[in-house]
């Protein structure tokens, strides 16, 4: 059961006690008279130290004052576990002593299940003239409720809330305002009652009217000027993906777009303009804008710095960090939407983009990434701040600052992420410049060397003119010795007519010795092709090109004769492709590689036929990295191919015994 008496006055009477026990009587060797004296102006001290901490302390305001924001020590509070505390017993004198100092220098609502109860005491030193209210500055806070005396001295009370619809509000303002009703000269108490789910920081402020409207006016005109830098980054950033097509601009827009919607959504102010009459909205926004700003930021990073290419780890990392923060978004979003408020875990990925841009800049030497860093850097310093602010930790920081640290840390790193996309830029044109400057320069080599080339051309055609014109008049001289010599010419053409007649019989019989020479080089090619293992050189002599692979196999093929596979015809013509067969009844073509080991073949015949060749030579121990080496083709290729000549092998083995080294080509017929 709880005492009646507050903590400080109960610790006030315990240390009385002690003070009067007799074993400190024992200790102090003082005279009766002087040790009750001391006992007295001790517990005088410790009665005005203790009751003096336990009372509340006083604001005073006057007409000088345009704003004034209540401290820790100024605002007491109290905890409703029951969430069913009225208002008349809360304000009842039997509960004044219930209310406790603030322990942080914001109140907060430690226990989310739990209703909160604030006190602020006002003392009006003369009657203010101007309207004035009381602002709470936390725009997730769900339910708020305001207990202020008006003229009467009669408590009125008005609400609002994050869960209530936004024209329900006093002043259409992302915070939440309540109208002081009793401007006149004395003391006041005034009451309030705090439910969230979430965890809020309790920010008393008082205002006047026309400190209000100045102060929101600028407010809004500062988030115009930020919000509207961030459709301007993203409207020039739209261009210029238009304009060169790189993905990176495309996700730096949905990256910026996303930090708008986020700070759109922890500001109220897409409450506001986007969805007021919807406010469960408000429990989802900020947890998909926060999802997409560090997914995107991630995608962004690894395009921006080339991850991939200059540090593969970073990149599985990041691709592993991108991956489990879908996992918990889905989670959060179908499971618990409670979830989204752990904004802590947004430290990782920014932590790993810091880090990646730090390695890439540092140990890669690539200069955009300078300006990653500098980004990176005023955005990670912005998250601290807020956090430290958000704690309370930061008293000495300006509120603004703290406030809107997070918001400026983005805004700073848009502007140095666009210039080290201008820098990226910048090097592209300036590596595209160079490489147009050696093209000019090639391109006037290539003509110096043409004109040369023409001088020099030109210099023998006019040395051949002059020849060619010395031999017409040398031939001139000749025509008369031909004329003359034309008449033994024709007494000489009998013998040569029959000379040729001769000449003709030994060329036939030049071609039949042809025909034997050449079939007997083939048949000593496939002899030595039987014969031994030789080189790709070698046997593409036997087989140079693919038409002469195309031949072979449609006579291997077709060695028995023709029949269609689909109707079994016997009668054919030549295909579209060469060596290919039609049928003559159903028009089905017949590729020379179907049926085959060849079929849906992806390297050059020439060389596939090479490939079994050397399988059946080795008899399928050769490795694939020395095909690869042979054959000059990707290793993971020749394996691939290998096995599945292996595996033909393996089946045919009875069938290839005793056929010697012409076994290679009985392996290409898929039986």
């Amino acid at each position: 059961m709880q005492s009646k008496w507050p903590l400080k006055t109960r610790r006030y009477f315990i240390f009385c006690y002690i003070f009067n026990s007799t074993k400190l009587n024992r200790i102090i060797f003082l005279a009766p008279d002087v040790k009750m004296l001391l006992r007295k102006l001790i517990a005088a001290i410790l009665l005005f130290a203790f009751f003096k901490a336990d009372a509340q302390k006083t604001v005073v305001l006057n007409k000088t004052t345009a704003e004034y924001i209540f401290k820790s020590g100024e605002i007491l509070c109290l905890e409703d576990s029951t969430n069913n505390l009225p208002f008349e017993l809360v304000s009842s004198k039997a509960y004044q002593h219930k209310f406790k100092p603030n322990i942080d220098y914001y109140p907060k609502n430690y226990n989310r299940s739990s209703s909160y109860w604030y006190r602020v005491k006002v003392r009006l030193d003369e009657d203010l003239e101007k309207s004035s209210l009381i602002e709470f500055f936390d725009q997730i806070t769900d339910h708020i409720e305001a207990y202020m005396p008006n003229e009467n001295g009669i408590y009125v009370k008005d609400k609002t809330g994050a869960d209530l619809v936004f024209k329900e509000r006093l002043y259409r303002h992302k915070n939440f305002e309540f109208l002081i009703k009793n401007i006149k000269k004395g003391e006041y108490y005034y009451y309030f009652r705090v439910k969230s789910k979430d965890r809020v920081n309790v920010i008393i402020v008082f205002r006047t009217v026309e400190r209000f409207i100045q102060y929101g006016l600028t407010e809004y005109l500062t988030y115009g000027l930020f919000y509207g830098m961030i459709f301007i980054f993203s409207f020039h950033n739209l261009l210029m993906y238009l304009a060169v097509r790189r993905r990176q601009y495309l996700y730096y827009i949905l990256y910026i777009l996303s930090v708008g919607v986020y700070e759109m959504s922890i500001d109220g102010i897409a409450y506001q303009y986007l969805w007021p009459q919807q406010p469960v909205w408000n429990e989802y926004a900020y947890g998909i804008a926060l999802f997409c700003l560090s997914s995107f930021g991630l995608i962004f990073t690894k395009e921006l710095l080339h991850v991939k290419l200059k540090a593969p780890a970073l990149f599985r990392l990041i691709n592993v960090i991108l991956v489990l923060r879908l996992i918990f978004f889905m989670v959060c979003l179908l499971y618990n939407p409670d979830w989204f408020k752990y904004k802590f875990i947004e430290f990782i990925p920014l932590s790993v983009g810091f880090l990646t841009g730090i390695y890439i800049w540092w140990k890669k030497k690539y200069r955009p990434a300078r300006f990653f860093v500098l980004g990176y850097s005023f955005l990670f310093l912005g998250f601290v701040i807020k956090v430290v602010h958000i704690l309370g930790w930061a008293r000495h920081i300006p509120g603004a600052l703290g406030f809107y640290s997070l918001s400026f840390g983005f805004l700073l790193e848009m502007v140095f992420l666009s210039f080290a996309i201008g820098d990226q830029v910048r090097i592209l044109k300036k590596k595209k410049e160079n490489a147009q400057k050696q093209i000019i320069k090639q391109m006037q080599l290539n003509a110096d060397l043409k004109d040369s080339l023409n001088r020099k051309l030109e210099a023998k055609v006019e040395e051949r003119t002059r020849e060619v014109k010395q031999q017409s008049i040398a031939l001139l001289e000749q025509n008369e010795t031909i004329e003359k010599q034309n008449e033994e010419l024709l007494l000489k053409n009998n013998l040569l007519s029959r000379q040729a007649e001769e000449i003709s019989r030994m060329n036939v019989l030049l071609e039949k010795d042809n025909i034997t020479l050449k079939t007997n080089i083939e048949k000593v090619t496939d002899a030595r092709i039987n014969a031994t293992e030789l080189d790709f050189d070698e046997f593409s002599q036997k087989y140079p090109d693919k038409e002469s692979c195309y031949k072979f196999l449609s006579e291997l093929k077709w060695e028995k004769g023709y029949a269609c596979i689909k109707c079994n015809h016997t009668n054919y013509c030549s295909g579209k492709v060469q060596y290919n067969r039609r049928c003559t009844k159903c028009a089905y073509e017949e590729s020379v590689l179907q049926h085959t080991i060849f079929e849906n073949n992806r390297i050059p015949i020439n060389k596939a036929f090479y490939l079994v060749y050397l399988m059946y030579n080795s008899k399928g121990t050769i490795s694939s990295h020395k095909l690869s080496e042979k054959l000059g083709i990707r290793q993971s290729t020749c394996w691939a191919y290998s096995a599945k000549i292996k595996k033909v092998m393996d089946e045919r083995r009875k069938d290839l015994r005793g056929i010697g080294k012409l076994g290679w080509s009985k392996l290409i017929l898929d039986k």
